[in-house]
């Protein structure tokens, strides 16, 4: 029982001291950025394909994982890196390489390692469309980075990526898509077909802080599955010393999983961002 409640136990201590730190911060000024840049760095991290150069450090850990009620963390590290490309076109790089221990969720094992990375590349236009529209398409890869057979699918993969999205004021609000399938890899693991929808909605609040709800929905057309976890998180943009970062917390709770599948979680985040200057 005292093995079980241990994660649980730590989360809440993190918890704490997250937001203690960033209310000691906020209250004091002296980690805050003069607000107006703060709220328009605040809109830019709403916007998956703005010209902003930030590098995230997203830790999710789910909860009631597995036949024995195990728990997995992934903390996902995803640079994204604007390249301009002419007058008229961006090219956003998005990187995401999950990091994952888990603990009976596999045969009552625990599995560390690298999972497979994702790359998405969005080509989108400088300027807005007539009705306020702001949206990018390109490919999505997969890469079989996976160090643990229980931690990836040991299969290469691409297909399309598309994301479309409209700021009005205080709000950001939109929807980016995905589909993979496996194009090579180890024969005798499973062949990949997925799709990745996530709507979203952000709400600035002034002050630099953001409030934000997505679905991140999956669908594996191979097990013909959903998994649906409703994030729902804040945050707040600050300066840690001299570096500008955007630091959240939130929860989540799965409408949808596969058996076995993880029941609620919760979701901590520090990103650092690098504006052009």
């Amino acid at each position: 029982m005292v093995r079980a409640q241990a994660p649980r136990i730590l989360v809440l201590a993190a918890l704490v001291l997250v937001v203690h730190n960033v209310h000691a911060q906020v209250s004091s000024g002296s980690g805050a950025p003069a607000t107006h840049d703060a709220d328009a760095l605040a809109k830019e991290l709403s916007n998956p394909v703005s010209t902003l150069i930030s590098v995230p450090f997203q830790e999710n850990l789910d909860f009631a994982v597995g036949q024995t009620d195990g728990w997995r963390s992934t903390l996902n590290v995803q640079p994204v890196y604007p390249v301009s490309l002419d007058s008229t076109w961006n090219m956003i790089n998005r990187v995401i390489l999950p990091i994952t221990y888990q603990d009976n969720v596999v045969d009552s094992q625990s599995d560390f390692g690298l999972g497979d990375t994702t790359v998405e590349i969005f080509f989108s236009p400088k300027a807005k469309t007539s009705g306020g529209l702001i949206w990018g398409v390109g490919p999505a890869l997969l890469l079989p980075t996976a160090t643990k057979d229980a931690l990836g699918g040991e299969k290469w993969g691409a297909g399309p990526t598309a994301l479309v999205l409209k700021q009005e004021g205080l709000l950001t609000y939109g929807l980016l898509v995905n589909h993979i399938w496996s194009l090579a890899g180890t024969g005798t693991r499973n062949e990949i077909s997925s799709t990745f929808i996530q709507p979203f909605y952000a709400y600035g609040a002034g002050h630099g802080r953001t409030f934000t709800v997505n679905l991140e929905s999956t669908y594996d057309w191979k097990a013909d599955q959903w998994t649906i976890p409703v994030n729902i998180v804040a945050s707040q943009v600050l300066k840690l010393g001299s570096q500008l970062a955007s630091v959240g917390i939130g929860g989540r709770y799965y409408v949808e999983a596969p058996a076995n599948g993880p029941e609620w979680g919760i979701r901590l985040f520090v990103t650092l961002m690098f504006p052009e200057h």
